[in-house]
C-alpha cells in the first residue's frame, strides 16, 4: 500500500505561499506560509500535519492493543504536540483520554506505552516520543 501528498510552492522562502493535497482529497490546496509555519498566519504547516498523523496513527494503534488485551473503548482522544526547535523535529507529546469499561490505570497505562512505542508514525519518527494517560470512569 503506498500514500501520498502533494505540495506545491510559489516564491522564496519566507514571502511565497504553498499548497498542500492529500490523496484523499481530505486536504485539497490546504495553505501554507512562512506565517503559518513560524508565527501565527492563516494555513496549516508540517509540524501540525505530523501532529496530526502521530494522534491519529497512534490512538488506532492503542484500540487495537486494548482489543487484543479484551477492552474495547468507549472513547479515545489524544492530542500530539509536537515540539520544533531550531529547525528541527525533537518531540511528540502524546496525551490521551481515554474511557474504557473495565480496564485498570495500570493496564491502561501499558497499553498506552505499546501504542506509543509500536504505531506505525512512531517507530518512523526520528524525535523524542512522550505519553500521559487519563483515564476516565
Amino acid at each position: 500500500m503506498k500514500r501520498h501528498a502533494t505540495a506545491v510552492w510559489n516564491g522564496s522562502g519566507k514571502d511565497g505561499k504553498g499548497t498542500v493535497s492529500s490523496q484523499s482529497g481530505v486536504l485539497k490546496d490546504a495553505q501554507y506560509s512562512y506565517n503559518s509555519r513560524f508565527a501565527e498566519g492563516i494555513g496549516t504547516n508540517p509540524e501540525e500535519l505530523v501532529a496530526a498523523a502521530h494522534a491519529g496513527c497512534f490512538t488506532m494503534k492503542l484500540t487495537f492493543v486494548l482489543g487484543e488485551a479484551g477492552f474495547t473503548p468507549d472513547s479515545l482522544e489524544t492530542t500530539s504536540a509536537i515540539n520544533f526547535e531550531n529547525g528541527v523535529l525533537t518531540e511528540s507529546h502524546l496525551t490521551v483520554n481515554g474511557k474504557v469499561p473495565g480496564i485498570t490505570k495500570e493496564k491502561f497505562d501499558e497499553c498506552v506505552k505499546n501504542a506509543e512505542q509500536n504505531c506505525p508514525v512512531s517507530k518512523a519518527l526520528n524525535m523524542k516520543i512522550s505519553s500521559e494517560a487519563t483515564l476516565e470512569n
